[in-house]
């Protein structure tokens, strides 16, 4: 399984890029959002990768972070949720867009993606509710893992100027482009919230409530730290009337 490509970006087309790494070249099929956030043609680049696997053909899906490798990977086992559709539902929402709309049952944000008609975007809801708590709760481990693979770029930069891994991609927002400054804050908003998530989680709270809860706090405040949002989740739990 191919898990990461680092190398340089020999060329984007309109739904892929592809990437040069140490001589050999991948060819790698993005989202919008993602292909939006490359680099320029001659420089570093880095994405997760998964490989899709069938009798007559082997194609490469690339991800600027292992937050939206995970959702894409939850998306393509829906019934009628293909790579295409996964992608294009990704570029539309993002992986804490995506995470938001299912978590709130929100049927018209998913169905806002091209080529997602209203059955399927109710089926990625209601499939995937249950699921969307535990993909989460992953945001602090994910953050910490990109961490570490960007310390490992570097040191792999110092080392030898070949393949450059010098920073493991953030999830990107629309408009980024190639500066990390956005994607840095995803990603720290991501780990806020799965720490809220957690801590609810502790407080007795069902994982699907204080999902539901987190994001929209999250959705209200995306700049709220991990306290504020935890006083701002606890109010919309707290019982009505």
């Amino acid at each position: 399984m191919i898990g990461k490509i680092s190398g340089t970006l020999e060329y984007r087309s309109t739904d892929h890029v592809l990437i040069d790494v140490r001589g050999v070249g991948y060819m790698v099929y993005c989202s919008d959002r993602t292909l939006a956030g490359m680099p320029g043609v001659g420089e570093a680049v880095a994405l997760y990768t998964d490989l899709l696997v069938r009798e007559d053909l082997l194609q490469l899906f690339g991800f600027a972070s292992l937050f939206e490798k995970e959702w894409h990977r939850l998306l393509m086992s829906v019934q009628g949720i293909g790579a295409k559709a996964s992608l294009a539902i990704l570029g539309t929402l993002g992986a804490e867009g995506v995470s938001r709309a299912v978590t709130l049952g929100d049927v018209a944000a998913i169905k806002a993606a091209k080529g997602v008609g209203t059955k399927t975007a109710q089926r990625v809801v209601i499939e995937l509710k249950d699921k969307a708590p535990e993909v989460m709760a992953l945001g602090g481990s994910l953050s910490n893992a990109m961490a570490a693979a960007t310390a490992e770029g570097a040191q792999s930069v110092a080392e030898e100027d070949a393949v450059i891994e010098d920073a493991a991609p953030q999830p990107i927002a629309a408009g980024d482009g190639a500066s990390g400054g956005k994607g840095s804050a995803a990603a720290a908003s991501m780990s806020v919230q799965a720490d809220a998530l957690s801590a609810l989680g502790n407080l007795g709270y069902s994982p699907s409530d204080a999902a539901t809860a987190v994001a929209q706090a999250a959705g209200e405040d995306p700049e709220a730290d991990t306290a504020s949002l935890i006083r701002s989740a606890l109010k919309l739990l707290a019982p009505k009337g």
